[in-house]
C-alpha cells in the first residue's frame, strides 16, 4: 500500500468482499470439513472487517447471508452480480433519474439482469417499470463497477446503455423508487450516485455526441490499492 494514501472504509469493505468471495468459493469446491471450517473462519473475519467500516449489520448476521449464497462446484464460484442501466434522454436533452426508495439516492434507472432477457432487453423493462417510460436502447456506453461508483455494497458490474424515451407518463414503482423525473445538465437532484464518474459521459451520449464505452481503468497495484 502506498504510503501517499491512507486506508479508507470503502477499502476495508471491498477487501472483506473479496474475503468473503474466495471463502464462499472455497466452501462452494471442498469436500473437506477441516477446509471448510477454516472457510467458515475466513467469512467471520471478513464480518469483522465489515463491521468495523461501518456495516449496518452485525458480524454473525453478515456471515449467515453470505453462507446462504454459498453453492456447490461451478456454481459455487463467487463472482459479481450483474446490473442494467439506463441513460435515457428526452428531445430537451434532459435525463431521466429515479430516485431509491430505499436509500434515497437518485440515480438512473437500474436493476439486476433477469434470466430469459437480453441485456437490452431487461433495459427496457426495468425503465418501463420503474419510471412508466417506454425506451429503445440504441447503444451500450458504459460497463462500471458499482462499488468503486459507490451506490452499492454488493459487487456488482452494471452495463448501461443509452436509450431514447418512445413515450409514456412518469409514475415511480410504488415499492422501488420514492421518486422519478426528468433533469437538466445544471439541474440535478441531490446526492446523486456517482455522478463524477458517469455524468459527463452520460450527457454527452443524451446530445447525441460520439462516445466510446466507459469502463474502469486497471488502477496501480490492483491487488492493493483503492
Amino acid at each position: 500500500m502506498s504510503a501517499e494514501r491512507p486506508i479508507t472504509a470503502e477499502d476495508v469493505v471491498r477487501w472483506s468482499e473479496t474475503l468473503a468471495g474466495i471463502a464462499r468459493t472455497g466452501l462452494g469446491f471442498t469436500e473437506s470439513r477441516y477446509e471448510q471450517e477454516r472457510f467458515e473462519e475466513i467469512l467471520k473475519v471478513a464480518g469483522d472487517m465489515r463491521v468495523a467500516a461501518g456495516s449496518n449489520f452485525d458480524a454473525e448476521e453478515l456471515v449467515d447471508e453470505w453462507m446462504k449464497n454459498a453453492g456447490l462446484g461451478v456454481a459455487g464460484y463467487v463472482t459479481p452480480k450483474i446490473a442494467v442501466g439506463a441513460v435515457v434522454g428526452d428531445d430537451q436533452e434532459r435525463i431521466l433519474l429515479v430516485q431509491r426508495a430505499d436509500s434515497g439516492v437518485w440515480l438512473y434507472p437500474t436493476g439486476w439482469a433477469d434470466i430469459g432477457y437480453s441485456p437490452a432487453e431487461v433495459v427496457v423493462k426495468e425503465v418501463q417499470e420503474e419510471t412508466g417510460i417506454s425506451c429503445r436502447p440504441t447503444r451500450l456506453i458504459a460497463v462500471l463497477d458499482g462499488m468503486r461508483m459507490g451506490f452499492t455494497r454488493i459487487p456488482l458490474y452494471s452495463l448501461v446503455f443509452h436509450c431514447e424515451a418512445l413515450g409514456g407518463d412518469l409514475e415511480p414503482h410504488p415499492l422501488e423508487c420514492a421518486d422519478v423525473g426528468w433533469f437538466a445538465e445544471d439541474d440535478l437532484p441531490q446526492p446523486l450516485a456517482g455522478f463524477e464518474r458517469w455524468g459527463e459521459h452520460a450527457f454527452a451520449a443524451i446530445r447525441g455526441e460520439p462516445v466510446e464505452v466507459q469502463f474502469d481503468h486497471p488502477r496501480d497495484e490492483v491487488w492493493r490499492t483503492g
